[in-house]
C-alpha cells in the first residue's frame, strides 16, 4: 500500500513509506549506542518516522538520486535536531570537549605529529582516568556528520547540493572539497583509530564488535572513536 503525498512543486509521491521503515531503525540503531541510556530507542524512532515522511513529500526523482539515498541524511537530520533541542550534555562536559579539540590541534602544530593520550591529558592538566572520561563523555555527544560540516560551510549548502550537479556545478567542487579534506585527515590518523573508523563506518560493526576485533576493551573503543573524530575536527576550518 503506498500513500499519496504531495512534494514542494505539488507533485504526489507515490511512495509506499512503510517500506522505508527499515532505515529510520538502522540510523537510530547506529545513534543508539553512542548516546547515554536516558536517550530511548523508542524516542529516535518516533522522529525518525516524521523526518521520512517529510523525507518523502521532498523527494524529487526527477533530480537523479535514489529515494534511499536522499532520506538517510535527512532521517538521521530530525533525529540530530531531536537530540540537540534536548541539550541534555552539562555545559562544563561540553567545555572540556571543546577544550580537547583545541588541545589536539596545539600539540600537533607543536610536536608536528598526532599527539597521544597522555601528552593530550598533560595539556590539558588532566589524569590519564579524567582524559579518559572526557572522550566518553564526547563519544555520547559526538554526531559527526555532514550536519556538522554544513554549520562551517554555511546555511546555503542545502540548496546548492540538492539543485543538482547538472544545474549547479557548486555541487560537485563542494563534494570534493569535503571528501578531500576527510581522506587528508583520516589518512594522518594513528592506525588504531583509522581501524576504529574503518570498522565502525565503513564495515558497519558496533563498539562491542570491533573491541573483539582489534582484543580491546569496548570503552577504549569509544575512547578511540571520540580521539580520532576531535583530531578530525580540529582540521575541519573550511
Amino acid at each position: 500500500m503506498s500513500d499519496s503525498l504531495y512534494n514542494s512543486q505539488g507533485i504526489v509521491n507515490q511512495i509506499d513509506w512503510q517500506q522505508y521503515i527499515y532505515l529510520v531503525r538502522n540510523e537510530a540503531l547506529k545513534l543508539a549506542v553512542r548516546l547515554p541510556t536516558t536517550i530511548e530507542l523508542d524516542d529516535l524512532l518516533q522522529v525518525g518516522y516524521i523526518g521520512l515522511l517529510e523525507t518523502i513529500k521532498r523527494y524529487d526523482a526527477s533530480q537523479g538520486y535514489s529515494f534511499t539515498t536522499f532520506a538517510i541524511p535527512r532521517i538521521k537530520g530530525a533525529m540530530l535536531d531531536e537530540l540537540r533541542s534536548r541539550d541534555w550534555l552539562p555545559r562544563q562536559t561540553r567545555k572540556k570537549i571543546k577544550d580537547v579539540t583545541n588541545a589536539i590541534n596545539e600539540l600537533e602544530k607543536k610536536l608536528g605529529v598526532p599527539p597521544n593520550d597522555h601528552q593530550i591529558a598533560a595539556y590539558l592538566q588532566l589524569s590519564i582516568t579524567e582524559y579518559h572520561k572526557v572522550l566518553l563523555d564526547s563519544n555520547y555527544s559526538q554526531i559527526f556528520s555532514y550536519d556538522e560540516i554544513q554549520k562551517k560551510l554555511g546555511d546555503n549548502i542545502d540548496t546548492l547540493i540538492e539543485s543538482g550537479s547538472d544545474n549547479n556545478p557548486f555541487s560537485s567542487i563542494i563534494n570534493d572539497e569535503i571528501r578531500n579534506i576527510m581522506i587528508q585527515q583520516i589518512d594522518k590518523l594513528p592506525e588504531k583509530e583509522k581501524m576504529v573508523l574503518a570498522l565502525y563506518y565503513q564495515e558497519e560493526l558496533n563498539l562491542k564488535e570491533i573491541g573483539n576485533v582489534m582484543n580491546i576493551s569496548e570503552s577504549r573503543v569509544s575512547q578511540l572513536h571520540s580521539q580520532a573524530i576531535k583530531r578530525i575536527q580540529s582540521k575541519i576550518t573550511l
